[in-house]
């Protein structure tokens, strides 16, 4: 399907909206904690998708993979960007104000979404432990903590194209755990 839309195929297009979309959304949704913002940002991955289908090579690397490391960089810039914003405060003297407890939904998940999250922590935990610490160190740092590539060079004092081919191999080995 990405060949086609790099080509211009707009049924393509639509057919990989289509497979993809909830997945990206819950994605989007993970890290920013905020169904519009996630929303807006689901429309700008899209948006990249149709722009950058030739860019996409075949690697190795599945093309959901791909889709999804394109939501999980423009859902953390998207809060990155959200840190340097004011939030605004409501005037809790105000007789009249809501009890902000009572309007905000729960941000905590249900049972069933606590146990499967704690069945892939788990799981991620164990298959990060057959890694070195320092690549399992890496891959927190870049995939679970949001550090870039660069910072991660920075670090560790290597070249950045080193680090690259370093997540890039811990990344496959943690695939081949999680198949498994």
């Amino acid at each position: 399907m990405i060949a086609r839309i790099a080509a211009g195929d707009r049924a393509a297009f639509g057919a990989l909206y289509d497979a993809t979309s909830a997945k990206l959304h819950a994605v989007c949704l993970s890290i920013l904690k905020d169904r519009p913002e996630a929303e807006e940002t689901l429309q700008e991955v899209y948006l990249r998708v149709w722009q950058g289908a030739a860019r996409y090579a075949v690697n190795g690397l599945s093309p959901m993979t791909w889709l999804i490391t394109i939501a999980r960089n423009r859902a953390i810039d998207r809060l990155r960007a959200r840190g340097s914003r004011p939030i605004a405060v409501v005037n809790s003297r105000d007789p009249l104000a809501p009890d902000l407890a009572e309007t905000l939904p729960s941000a905590e998940p249900g049972p069933e979404a606590a146990a499967i999250a704690s069945q892939q922590r788990r799981m991620l935990a164990d298959c990060l432990a057959q890694l070195s610490d320092p690549q399992a160190g890496a891959v927190r740092a870049v995939y679970l903590e949001g550090w870039s590539y660069a910072d991660l060079a920075a670090r560790e004092g290597m070249p950045i194209n080193t680090v690259r081919s370093w997540l890039r191999r811990s990344l496959l080995r943690l695939k081949d755990c999680v198949d498994q």
